[in-house]
């Protein structure tokens, strides 16, 4: 492996630590694509996942002071249901596919919030309360993309974000939920044949950079305001829809073409 092979890693791995120290989950959709340069998104996906479980270890422990028992609660179950349809239908359904409607609600979710706050006379919504539908379907979207892709926060966003959580409280849950999600997913990515001794001790040389990255990102998200907090994560989730889209488009083309 050449010089390049592990700078574009390390890169990676980087901008993933950030957004799972809570910088937004826009920086850890880049991870599997800039992988992509050096490897197959398969591989990829595979790599990724030791190294953000290690991530969450360092990531609850962070925030194992501040969290939300009942939205973690309401979520939950959801991605159970999520993380079994991706388990069966791993190598049948597309990726693009789920990418591309994820990053078409998170547009329009984010466009509906940036219209209310800055064109149409700061409109303030009341926060919502837990729901256990709407929970259960965002919950299912984000357990399946993130089981096929890593991508499962714009969907938890979607839910998670009209509940207008204390910064810290919104960034624990997170965390928790996650942390969960990807222990859950150990086992069906083993007996997919997916965790191999290479791509484990390809992940286990950038455990260093994860801890760090991760550390990090936490650093910055304990000293963001509310009123910086939430315009800063909705342009988080704008940005991971505008790359969702972007990838389904492009797949979509190719496939068309």
């Amino acid at each position: 492996m050449d010089a390049t092979f592990y700078i574009v890693m390390v890169l990676a791995v980087m901008l993933v630590g950030f957004g799972k120290g809570g910088m937004g989950d826009v920086l850890g959709l880049l991870g599997v694509p800039i992988l992509t340069f050096v490897m197959p998104s398969v591989q990829a996906a595979a790599i990724l996942l030791p190294i953000l479980i290690v991530m969450d270890v360092i990531a609850l422990w962070t925030w194992r002071a501040h969290w939300h028992r009942q939205t973690l609660l309401t979520v939950l179950p959801g991605a159970l249901i999520g993380i079994a349809i991706g388990w069966t239908t791993f190598y049948i359904v597309p990726d693009y596919v789920m990418r591309l409607l994820i990053g078409i609600v998170a547009l329009s979710f984010t466009a509906r919030f940036f219209y209310n706050r800055y064109l149409a006379g700061n409109i303030e919504h009341p926060p919502r309360p837990n729901e256990p539908v709407r929970a259960t379907i965002w919950g299912t979207l984000s357990g399946y993309g993130s089981f096929i892709a890593h991508a499962g926060g714009a969907p938890y966003q979607v839910y998670a974000l009209p509940l207008q959580l204390s910064p810290k409280e919104y960034t624990g849950t997170a965390v928790r939920f996650f942390a969960i999600v990807n222990a859950l997913k150990l086992p069906p990515y083993y007996m997919l044949g997916l965790l191999s001794a290479g791509n484990l001790q390809t992940s286990a040389l950038l455990f260093p950079v994860a801890l760090l990255a991760t550390l990090a990102g936490a650093a910055v998200v304990k000293r963001m305001r509310m009123e910086v907090f939430y315009p800063w994560m909705y342009g988080m989730l704008m940005l991971a829809g505008l790359k969702l889209s972007w990838d389904g488009v492009r797949a979509l083309a190719a496939v068309l073409g």
